[in-house]
Order: structure tokens, then C-alpha cells, then sequence
């Protein structure tokens, strides 16, 4: 289906108009998607990310660390961690080499989650399923180019 049916839209003004509101209108679609298999777990989609930063850094690292790697830049990431930790996924020690920051770790049962989710990677890749890997590439590098641009 066209992204003029999709929203009841009959023209735009430019292509670059119709690529912006394509852009913020699939990333919605693509969102709920998403959430539908992060609510099943409990979770928020930026609590996932922080679960995967946590996981793939394979130490513990501080607040400001997983904030740089974080998607969504805008987010609180004290706050985020915090809940994380309520539902014992996520664990806060003091840092060893300086007393007054905290260092945050994935959980076994943190770990737990993300092989679970791990197991629905299919499903979400299906998401794209039907571009080809060269397509699929060639996105990559428009939606990377848009950002470096801007």
C-alpha cells in the first residue's frame, strides 16, 4: 500500500516532504511493531536498548556510557536504569576507581530476557522481509547518509 493511502494523504508538496513523512511515519508503524514483543516481556523499547548495550559492553559501564550509545538521546537514562533494576534486570555497583559514580551490569535474569527476545530476532527481521539484503544495504546507507547531512 502506498504512504498516501496509508495516511489519506492525495499528494505532497516535494519527494522530500513525502520521504520525511515516510520516514517518521514507518518508524511509527515499525515502533509498534516492536512494542507488541516488548510488552509481552514487560519491557519498554528503550529499556531493551540499554539491556543490549549492557550485554554487549560485557563489563560494567556508568550512566553516561550507556547514554552514548543509546538510541533515543533523549531519553533519561538514570530513570530508565533505575526501573531496570526494580525488576532485577539490570544491577548497580559503586565504581571501584572513583567511590561517587555507580557502575550498572546486566543481571542473570537481565540476560535471561535478551536470549528469550534473542529467539524472536526472526520475527522482527521479517519486519524487512521483503527488501533483499542489497536493498536492505542500500537503506542502511540512505537512512546513515540523512543523519550525516543533517
Amino acid at each position: 500500500m502506498s504512504l498516501e493511502k496509508d495516511i489519506n494523504q492525495r499528494s505532497f508538496r516535494n519527494e522530500y516532504q513525502k520521504g520525511t513523512i515516510n520516514i517518521i511515519y514507518t518508524y511509527n508503524w515499525m515502533n509498534e511493531k516492536m512494542k507488541k514483543v516488548f510488552d509481552a516481556e514487560g519491557i519498554t523499547a528503550q529499556q531493551y536498548n540499554i539491556l543490549r548495550i549492557l550485554r554487549g559492553a560485557g563489563k560494567p559501564i556508568s550512566t553516561l556510557q550507556i547514554r552514548e550509545r543509546m538510541l533515543d538521546k533523549m531519553s533519561d537514562t538514570s530513570r530508565i536504569v533505575d526501573r531496570l533494576v526494580i525488576k532485577t534486570l539490570a544491577k548497580k555497583t559503586i565504581c571501584k576507581d572513583d567511590k561517587r559514580l555507580v557502575d550498572v551490569s546486566l543481571s542473570p535474569k537481565g540476560a535471561k530476557l535478551l536470549e528469550k527476545i534473542d529467539q524472536q530476532e526472526k520475527d522482527m527481521d521479517a519486519i524487512l522481509g521483503n527488501l533483499s539484503e542489497t536493498e536492505a544495504k542500500t537503506l542502511n546507507k540512505l537512512l546513515d547518509k540523512i543523519r550525516i547531512s543533517a
